[in-house]
């Protein structure tokens, strides 16, 4: 199979997480086919997703999309064995570099205990038979035994280590071929799944048609959903009224980051496991992603009350009750929001002046996301700004306020 090599570049991670929220916001608010129908539109985009699976097929109806699944295993297996086969040739390929490092440490040690052995041995010749140069004879013949000893286990270690490198140089071999051969079953495997996407790809239309004509007679089996209120209904007026539905708008932005999450893990999968080629930032994109979300939906979750919170006794207050226990509380709230926004910009400024960047080697910029700390903490302090006036109006006006919905 072949490897993917592709990096996400860092315009494209930035610019699709502004431009990717607007597009599906915007289509969102599109009128929708009816339930049940099945558009040629939403059939091409199955086919460029998942293609790969013939879910393009099962969503029309046609039962031929089950033939994509063999060859989509087949690929997964031989994937796994060139996998394999990949870390069998690694550990032997290391093994014989350990061996020819090994052989090259015996060889001067062979070398030096030979050069040192036949030092000795020609001090030797040149001692007298004196009783005074007993002593020297007997320093050089320890000498020469034990270069002579040395000079043994460096010979047996490197017949040992030729012996090994015989046993594991076919290894190599076999796990080298091992990877062609399953690299190759994966790869032709993975020609067939392109060649019926191909195929598919001029004949949606056609299939489009016959499942409209099948769903007349075989309508698909209703699915009853549960009717939400409507977010909007919590915006209220003035002011107030134009925070709240800032804040529902960065909600449903940073909410439809988690759809792009879908798509790179989705991408992920495939490349790890099909084309054994795992990425080294989608991790990282989405995790950096994700923490951002957590800081700009603060002011949403705000808005919809949706934060965890102990409420024993606040639950059975009244909602008077409780706006006076929130006025007396926001003091807290604005410590916080004001710290996060003054610390936030702190990390922002360092960042940007030091050009911060990952330390992986996608080497994403970091302020962005520093900057968004600021982001997020302004948003929050507004929200809490429109929760204040209005604990303050019902504090003093509960009537009327209870009237306007609050």
């Amino acid at each position: 199979m072949p490897n993917v090599g592709f990096v996400l570049p860092h315009w494209l991670y930035w610019s699709g997480l502004i431009i990717f929220p607007l597009v599906a916001m915007y289509l969102s608010r599109q009128p929708q086919p009816e339930p049940g129908s099945r558009t040629i539109g939403i059939a091409y985009f199955i086919w460029a997703v998942g293609g790969f699976f013939g879910f393009h097929r099962l969503y029309l109806k046609n039962k031929w999309g089950f033939l994509y699944w063999p060859l989509f295993a087949t690929i997964l297996f031989a994937s796994s064995m060139e996998r394999e086969a990949r870390i069998v040739f690694s550990d032997a390929g290391g093994a014989i570099s350990a061996i020819e490092s090994s052989v090259a440490r015996t060889q001067r040690s062979l070398e030096k205990a030979t050069r040192e052995l036949e030092e000795a041995r020609t001090k030797m010749t040149e001692i007298g038979s004196a009783e005074e140069d007993q002593s020297r004879r007997d320093r050089l013949q320890r000498t020469i035994d034990r270069q002579a000893e040395r000079f043994e286990n460096a010979e047996t270690k490197l017949e040992d280590l030729a012996q090994e490198r015989v046993e594991l140089e076919p290894m190599v071999q076999i796990a080298a071929d091992n990877r062609k051969q399953w690299s190759n079953v994966a790869f032709w495997a993975f020609l067939a799944i392109v060649a019926f996407m191909l195929v598919d790809l001029l004949l949606i239309p056609s299939m489009t048609r016959k499942a409209q004509l099948y769903l007349k007679d075989h309508p698909d089996d209703e699915v009853e959903r549960e009717v939400l209120a409507k977010d909007s209904d919590l915006a209220g007026t003035g002011v107030g009224g134009i925070i709240d539905r800032i804040s529902l708008f960065t909600g449903e932005f940073v909410a439809l980051w988690s759809v792009i999450a879908v798509f790179v893990y989705y991408y992920e999968v495939i490349v790890r496991y099909v084309f054994n080629s795992p990425t080294n930032w989608a991790h990282e994109g989405m995790f950096l992603m994700f923490g951002m979300q957590y800081l700009v939906a603060g002011a949403y979750a705000m808005l919809t009350e949706s934060h965890v919170r102990v409420d024993i006794f606040y639950a059975n207050f009244s909602p008077r009750g409780k706006a006076v226990t929130d006025l007396l509380t926001s003091i807290f709230f604005f410590i916080f929001a004001v710290t996060l926004i003054w610390t936030g910009w702190i990390f922002a400024s360092d960042s940007i002046g030091q050009g911060e960047v990952s330390f992986t080697e996608w080497a994403i910029q970091y302020w962005p996301v520093k900057l968004v700390i600021v982001l997020g903490g302004i948003l929050l302090f507004l929200q809490g700004l429109s929760k204040l006036g209005r604990d303050i109006s019902l504090v003093i006006s509960p009537a009327t306020e209870m009237r306007n919905g609050s």
